[in-house]
């Protein structure tokens, strides 16, 4: 349901079946819009977001006794990433607060719970109508205030064309080729870019199909050496045709964050047990229970840490 009502109909990469459509959507992505040329042309803004969450965590670390809870500083790190890339706007800090930035945070926050949900209708659309239609509402009620957030980021950027957004890029082979690159097909690419939402974790990264190989959980240098194992297999992203239009920025945000929290911060286990990695509601699948770690701002770098603003 959530590509009927949130998705356009099924019209947009995520949702539309395979055909001249799709293949129009995917060639977008590779080529317009998640190219090495453009995705380079962001990196400050990358730079300038992982600046901030390590002066975050740094910060949060001097208050809190070296207990942080991760999930939602990396959630608001990845989120401002792909919406300054998309439409030059940060929805998420504390120096953020508008009406407008805490309606995106709202519809994002239902949709991601609404789009995860089982749904019987999905399955069994015909007899689900004759006993309930609460899930359907609300999933048309988010995508009408959707579009109306979408519509309103596309009809700024008509009357504002001074920035070099994704959307304005979008504007402009609207110019070219108004026919195909309607308000709606580019309001989908907008909706499908930031629904990927970069959340991507290492348990996503790296393969932890046992069937795979064994102890999927433990990083073993040896197991890349061995023949018997079929290279395409643990791709997470896939290959070829297959392969996810967003691997190129997923690697460059993931390697980038990851790195410096690393370089500049000891971790360490809140308990000696291991991470409940435990799936929770979504269509993310986020975890259950929301990342907590002791970390400790490394000595060489404490005072760069202090002077970060």
């Amino acid at each position: 349901m959530i590509g009927k009502y949130i998705d356009y109909n099924y019209t947009d990469v995520v949702f539309s079946p395979y055909g001249d459509h799709w293949r129009s959507l995917r060639r977008l992505y590779a080529l317009e819009i998640f190219s090495s040329n453009r995705l380079n042309n962001f990196q400050s803004i990358r730079q300038h977001e992982v600046k901030l969450l390590i002066h975050r965590v740094f910060r949060f670390r001097n208050s809190s006794d070296s207990l942080v809870e991760l999930k939602s500083k990396f959630y608001q790190m990845s989120y401002n990433i792909i919406m300054r890339m998309v439409a030059g706007k940060r929805y998420y800090g504390e120096e953020v607060d508008n009406e407008e930035a805490n309606h995106f945070r709202e519809l994002v926050e239902e949709a991601i719970l609404y789009g995860g949900t089982s749904n019987l209708m999905d399955f069994m659309p015909a007899i689900f109508r004759l006993f309930y239609r609460s899930p359907e509402k609300n999933l048309a009620r988010i995508g009408e205030k959707m579009d109306a957030l979408l519509q309103g980021l596309i009809d700024e950027h008509h009357r504002n064309k001074s920035r070099s957004t994704m959307i304005d890029h979008l504007l402009s082979l609207q110019e070219s080729q108004p026919e195909y690159y309607t308000d709606q097909i580019i309001k989908g690419v907008i909706l499908s870019t930031t629904s990927d939402d970069l959340l991507i974790r290492t348990w996503v990264i790296l393969p932890s199909d046992p069937l795979l190989w064994e102890d999927p959980e433990s990083f073993k240098t040896v197991r890349f050496e061995s023949e018997e194992l079929e290279s395409w297999k643990p791709l997470p992203f896939g290959m070829e045709r297959r392969a996810c239009p967003n691997f190129g920025i997923a690697q460059r945000v993931v390697g980038l964050a990851l790195g410096t929290m690393i370089q500049c911060f000891e971790w360490k286990r809140v308990r000696k047990e291991k991470v409940d990695l435990t799936d929770g509601k979504g269509v993310t699948m986020p975890k259950a229970e929301p990342l907590m770690a002791k970390c400790k701002a490394r000595d060489i770098v404490h005072k760069v840490l202090s002077e970060i603003s």
